[in-house]
């Protein structure tokens, strides 16, 4: 209960949206709070009002939860992960159904404040997305919670008897619990933007965009609705970027507008664009940033948390690149000798040979997510492997276990 009120009190507003309004509209902005959706070039209708821009339409209308198909799913009272934080009252057990980065920190939760949990993957493997080292790291962290996985499982239908649900799986397997937990991914709801107004094909799962996140002329998408990845700082990342592009739209568009194109667009009205906007992630000062995911970070945050960017050793080869792979264990460092208890982790290097450069890595480990700034400026900046290497590594640390990966590489 101390945990519920904090999260609904001071995290979530009670899931009210009052202070995000209000520091929009002190900053200038007109709030209509309605169900809005495009009604041709440049217009947007909310209810029987229209509303016309001058520059564009920015659509951030972010995803949902994806619930599967599954018989007897629909209409029974299952949790997503919205449903889950709100909780008071623990339940005695727990059914996890996916066993992705949230059911696995949400299973976590639950399992530490005594829920029994279970947790069902249709994969071969939880996490899949990672590094299978990943994988194993946390199904083990999890067990050691008290968290059953099962793995490889397709789940053919759910039946809710009032009280407790069960999972029947192809095969004759059977899990029950008291509550079930869906975490099967998030999809947008592109049907409902009037896409077809403005000749844009909602029949995608996601929105396409250019580099300047124009899904076409005066339209622009951010966030998860993108199809880049359900992660908040690629939202604000793609948000920089549309700022910088509308206020070069608006530049030349004004009357007096500089007719070559050179004055910056970096502006105080920019807020947090404005270091993107200077320098771009690819051209020179007063150009609109591209985007850029090469270096794109993801962090599970279990216990230990998952770091990661770039690419996985499997998606490095799939694409024919040269791969070199350098690993170590946190516990062969001497921080991890220090730490003992809880120092499950490790560093994995992902390098292209022929480029001598970093494309990818891992971090995993108490402090993974933070160990991960280090290797997502290596893999961003194209920093060469030689300098890697003779870099001055503070000890004892868990990133001086950077140091031995890269050693490792072959």
């Amino acid at each position: 209960a101390p945990v519920a009120k904090r999260i609904r009190e001071e995290a979530t507003d009670t899931w009210n949206d009052r202070a995000a309004v209000e520091r929009f509209v002190g900053r200038g902005g007109r709030f209509v709070r309605g169900s809005g959706r495009l009604d041709g070039p440049g217009r947007v209708r909310v209810g029987d009002q229209v509303f016309e821009s001058r520059y564009g339409v920015v659509l951030g209308t972010g995803t949902r939860p994806s619930v599967p198909p599954v018989e007897g799913l629909a209409g029974t009272p299952y949790w997503t992960n919205h449903q889950a934080i709100e909780v008071e009252e623990l339940p005695e057990s727990l059914l996890v159904l996916g066993g992705g980065s949230i059911g696995l920190e949400l299973s976590q939760v639950f399992a530490r404040f005594g829920v029994r949990v279970t947790i069902v993957e249709a994969l071969d493997r939880v996490l899949a997305v990672e590094e299978p080292e990943s994988s194993a790291v946390a199904a083990s962290a999890l067990r050691a919670d008290g968290v059953e996985i099962h793995t490889g499982v397709r789940v053919e239908r759910v039946d809710h008897d009032g009280e407790r649900f069960t999972l029947h799986a192809r095969g004759g397997a059977e899990f029950t619990a008291e509550r079930l937990l869906v975490v099967t991914g998030r999809r947008a709801h592109l049907d409902e933007l009037g896409l077809d107004s403005v000749g844009v094909d909602a029949d995608q799962r996601y929105l396409s965009v250019d580099d300047r996140m124009r899904v076409t002329d005066g339209i622009w998408a951010v966030g998860d609705v993108a199809g880049e990845g359900a992660f908040t700082h690629i939202a604000m990342y793609q948000a920089a970027i549309v700022i910088a592009d509308v206020l070069d739209r608006a530049r030349h568009t004004r009357p007096g507008a500089d007719p070559s194109g050179t004055a910056s667009v970096v502006g105080g009205a920019m807020g947090a664009a404005s270091a993107l906007g200077a320098s771009g992630s690819s051209g020179t000062a007063g150009t609109v940033p591209r985007a850029d995911y090469r270096a794109l970070p993801r962090v599970t945050f279990t216990d230990p948390e998952i770091g990661a960017v770039g690419l996985t050793e499997e998606q490095a080869r799939s694409r024919g690149i040269n791969v070199q792979v350098g690993f170590s264990k946190l516990s062969s460092s001497t921080r991890g000798w220090i730490h003992q208890v809880g120092d499950e982790g490790f560093i994995k290097l992902i390098a292209d040979a022929d480029q001598g450069v970093l494309i990818g890595a891992t971090s995993a480990g108490p402090a993974g997510g933070e160990v991960l700034s280090g290797l997502v400026v290596a893999v961003h900046a194209a920093v060469p492997l030689s300098q890697l290497r003779h870099m001055i590594y503070a000890y004892p640390t868990f990133h001086r276990a950077i140091e031995a990966a890269l050693h490792d590489l072959h």
